[in-house]
C-alpha cells in the first residue's frame, strides 16, 4: 500500500517524458491511498495510465497506448490471466525511449485486480497470491521491457 499525496505527487511518479498531456479523472481524490495499483483511461481516448509500486520500490507510472486489434480474435491478458474479445483484452504499447516502444496484451481498461478478486470470491479462495503475483508481473514489465528503475530514481 502506499500513498499519493496530491496531483503533484502522482505526476512525478511517470518518467518525464510521460507526464506531457496527462488528464486526471475528475473523481481522483487527494491524499489518495492505493491497495496495489491505480489505472484510468484518459478522458480524451488517447492512453491509459497506471501507477504501481513494487515492494519496497517507489510508486512507478506508465503510460500505455492503446493499438487497435481484430475484433473477433480472442485473447488472454498476460497479467492476471484472464480471457476476453479485442474489446476487452488487447495490446498495449509504452514508450521505452524516442524510437523505441515495447508492448504487452493485458486487460485494456487494466482492471486486472479487480478480475482476480472477483474469480477468488466465486472460488472461495484467497487472492492475495494472485494479487502478488500479477504486481510481480506488472513490475517485470516496467523494469525489464521499459527499463524503469523502480526505486524512483531519474524521475524528478
Amino acid at each position: 500500500m502506499f500513498q499519493l499525496k496530491d496531483e503533484e505527487t502522482l505526476i512525478q511518479t511517470f518518467r518525464p517524458r510521460d507526464r506531457g498531456g496527462m488528464e486526471l479523472p475528475s473523481d481522483l481524490k487527494f491524499p489518495l491511498f492505493v491497495r496495489d495499483y491505480v489505472a484510468w483511461r484518459e478522458p480524451s481516448g488517447a492512453g491509459v495510465r497506471l501507477v504501481f509500486a513494487s515492494p519496497g520500490g517507489a510508486p512507478t507510472g506508465i503510460f500505455f497506448r492503446r493499438a487497435h486489434g481484430e475484433p473477433s480474435t480472442a485473447q488472454m491478458c498476460e497479467w492476471c490471466h484472464s480471457g476476453g474479445g479485442a474489446d476487452q483484452i488487447g495490446l498495449m504499447t509504452a514508450d521505452v525511449n524516442s524510437r523505441k516502444r515495447a508492448g504487452i496484451t493485458v486487460c485494456l481498461d487494466l482492471r486486472c485486480q479487480e478480475k482476480i478478486e472477483d474469480a477468488a470470491n466465486r472460488a472461495g479462495r484467497s487472492a492475495l497470491d494472485a494479487k502478488k503475483a500479477l504486481m510481480e508481473r506488472i513490475a517485470k514489465f516496467a523494469h525489464e521491457a521499459l527499463g524503469i528503475d523502480l526505486s524512483g530514481a531519474g524521475r524528478h
